[in-house]
């Protein structure tokens, strides 16, 4: 895994730009569980001041998927630009998705771990071919909701042998 590393201890305060192109050995090190393989172009640009690594990546390509109803394999395009902030301090620790705390001894950042989860990310909830995305199932993506009461009866006449049964009730 050592070539998705950027050593960062020998870097100066300066703007560092590098390139990675990532197949399907990408996946089989980082793993498959959302993206089974795929092509993409990665430039990541690594902004290193005193106090805090600016990463900015811009990854371009296309991800092997597996369609969810017919289970046939598609490419699906990602186009995508995010940015991670490294501050040095005393201890490694994730403030939030995009600020992460290292220590100053540290040597390397593990830049494949970032671009494998953005790519994830990317991936949508439900894979379908593109052969079904125009088609709509009957009910899917519709919410129903009720209040458990009986609807309004309609303003139509109606059997007066049908209300004497709803009396019952």
């Amino acid at each position: 895994m050592g070539g998705y590393r950027v050593n960062i201890a020998g870097l100066s305060n300066d703007v560092h730009t590098f390139q990675y192109e990532i197949d399907d050995a990408f996946f089989g090190q980082y793993g498959r569980d959302l993206v089974s393989g795929g092509s993409f172009h990665a430039d990541v640009v690594l902004d290193k001041t005193e106090s805090m690594i600016t990463v900015g990546f811009e990854i371009h390509g296309r991800a092997m998927l597996i369609c969810d109803r017919c289970l046939e394999p598609f490419d699906y395009p990602i186009d995508l630009h995010k940015a991670v902030i490294f501050k040095f301090g005393e201890l490694d620790e994730e403030i939030s998705d995009e600020i992460v705390n290292i220590r100053r001894d540290t040597i390397q950042l593990e830049i494949g771990q970032y671009i494998y989860e953005f790519i994830s990310l990317e991936v949508p909830m439900k894979k379908l071919h593109p052969r079904f995305r125009d088609e709509e199932l009957p009910g899917e993506g519709k919410i129903v909701y009720t209040s458990g009461e009986e609807p309004e009866p309609p303003d139509e006449p109606t059997d007066p042998r049908w209300d004497i049964l709803k009396k019952l009730k």
